[in-house]
C-alpha cells in the first residue's frame, strides 16, 4: 500500500499532468488506505490546481489546460463523495449555500471548487450553475430559504450583476435574513 505522502504527491502530478486515469487510480488508492477524504482533495487535487493555476497565471498552460485539470478534479471527486457519505465522520449539517456563476458569466472552475469545498466541510450546496440570472437567485433564495447565496463572477463586466443581487435581495426583504458570499477574478475586498 503506498504511503500517505506518495498518494498526495501523484494527486498532485495527476491534475498537473492531466491524467485522469492516473487521477482515478489516485482516488481509488486514497479511498483504500482510508485516507481522509478533506486530506487528500485539499493537499491533493486541489493542491494541482492550484499549481495550474498559477502556471496560467505565468502564461505557462492556457484555459485549455485550466478546463482538463478541473474536470479531472471534478471526476475524481465523484469517486470520494461517496465514501464520506457511507463513512461517519463525525459531519455536523452547518447550512444551506445557493451557489451559481451570475447571468453573462459562463465560466464555472472556481465556483465548482468553491461548491465542492463546502459541500466536504457539511453543507448543503444548490448549485445553480452558470450564466444564473439575478430573478432565478431571488425566486431560489424566496422558495429554498438558503443560509447563504453566493454568486461568482470571472469578467468585471459581470460582476455588477453581483451588485445587482444584493440590491433585489434587500429589495425583497431578505437580505437581512441571510449572508451572501460572492467571488471572482475581478473582485476585491472593496
Amino acid at each position: 500500500m503506498l504511503s500517505r505522502e506518495s498518494i498526495i504527491k501523484r494527486a498532485i502530478e495527476a491534475i498537473m499532468t492531466l491524467n485522469d486515469t492516473m487521477a482515478q487510480s489516485v482516488a481509488m488508492e486514497a479511498l483504500e488506505a482510508g485516507i481522509e477524504l478533506e486530506y487528500v482533495l485539499e493537499e491533493g487535487f486541489y493542491a494541482g490546481i492550484i499549481k495550474i493555476e498559477e502556471m496560467f497565471k505565468d502564461g505557462k498552460v492556457f484555459l485549455p489546460h485550466m478546463i482538463a485539470a478541473a474536470e479531472a478534479m471534478k471526476a475524481r471527486i465523484n469517486t470520494l463523495m461517496p465514501s464520506k457519505e457511507a463513512t461517519d465522520y463525525g459531519m455536523k449539517y452547518k447550512g444551506t449555500i445557493l451557489i451559481g456563476t451570475i447571468e453573462g458569466d459562463i465560466h464555472s472552475i472556481g465556483k465548482d471548487i468553491v461548491a465542492t469545498s463546502l459541500q466536504i466541510d457539511g453543507y448543503e450546496v444548490i448549485n445553480l450553475g452558470v450564466d444564473v440570472p439575478v430573478e432565478t437567485f431571488i425566486e431560489k433564495t424566496m422558495a429554498i430559504c438558503p443560509d447563504v447565496v453566493a454568486t461568482s463572477a470571472l469578467m468585471s463586466i459581470t460582476m455588477t450583476n453581483q451588485l445587482t443581487l444584493e440590491k433585489e435581495l434587500a429589495e425583497a426583504g431578505i437580505h437581512d435574513s441571510l449572508k451572501t458570499m460572492v467571488g471572482g477574478t475581478p473582485l476585491t475586498l472593496e
